[in-house]
């Protein structure tokens, strides 16, 4: 009996719980030519939390997404993945392969290739040249292509070029590569501008369908957008945190009045 009981202790020990920290950012601070673009940052985001990042630009939004994924390396400050992965000494491949995926703002997709040949080349699998020549799709692989197709809502568009998508489908096809690498941290940058309301709408949906699985950091400027995502809001300006809490919270915030919304 207490053998069983030993085997579900560790068993739930193994399981992350929905509150464990997943990304830590503490001190990190980045200069460019003597411009602090972050500033002492520090933040955290839990497992299956989606996180929604507002500030004016030159706030340190982009600055900080780079230092997560890897692209810039910071002055001072530890950012560590899942506990004890310190992102800093990591190259941009290694943290992806950790399991962060990161969507900028501008779509990035095979325009030439269909958009299930897109889904299937980002495939999380071994990629040197033997596989890739004799790559064939595994039954699983096959199922999962579908599942995030039916996701992002592009099963009736599997078959089409991705260069004869929307702009907005663009996007959610983005989205679904990055799923197919299987990640457990979205970093996600702008992610409906241009996009129609109707885009807007469903991608806010999409958004949130995503995050009840893995975590997500959403970068935005639209506070509809922002509003419709119902998340705990983190207001960043001059490289550092200004304020956090729910949306409504921080538009009452006289501070970010002044630095940010200007009213």
């Amino acid at each position: 009996m207490n053998s069983m009981v030993d085997v579900m202790e560790a068993e739930a020990r193994a399981i992350p719980a929905a509150h464990e920290t997943l990304l830590y950012v503490d001190g990190v601070s980045v200069s460019f030519d003597g411009f602090k673009a972050l500033n002492n940052l520090s933040l955290y985001v839990t497992a299956g939390e989606m996180r929604a990042i507002i500030g004016p630009n030159g706030a340190g939004k982009t600055t900080m997404m780079d230092v997560i994924t890897g692209k810039t390396r910071p002055d001072t400050g530890t950012v560590l993945f899942r506990g004890d992965q310190d992102l800093t000494k990591r190259d941009e491949a290694d943290i992806a392969r950790l399991g962060i995926g990161r969507k900028f703002q501008k779509p990035t997709v095979f325009e030439m290739h269909t958009v299930y040949n897109n889904l299937e080349m980002a495939l999380k699998a071994p990629r040197g040249v033997f596989d890739t020549l004799f790559h064939r799709l595994k039954a699983s692989q096959a199922t999962r292509i579908d599942e995030v197709l039916e996701i992002v809502r592009l099963t009736a568009s599997r078959d089409r070029l991705a260069g004869a998508l929307s702009h907005g489908q663009k996007q959610w096809l983005e989205i679904g590569m990055l799923l197919m690498q299987e990640p457990d941290l979205l970093l996600v940058d702008e992610p409906v501008a241009g996009m129609t309301d109707a885009e807007t709408e469903r991608t806010a949906e999409l958004l949130r369908h995503i995050a009840q699985t893995r975590s997500v950091i959403v970068v935005e400027h639209d506070m509809e957008f922002v509003r419709a995502l119902g998340v705990k809001v983190t207001v960043l300006h001059e490289g550092s945190v200004l304020s956090e809490g729910t949306l409504e919270k921080v538009q009452a915030d006289q501070k970010v009045i002044e630095v940010y919304l200007g009213r």
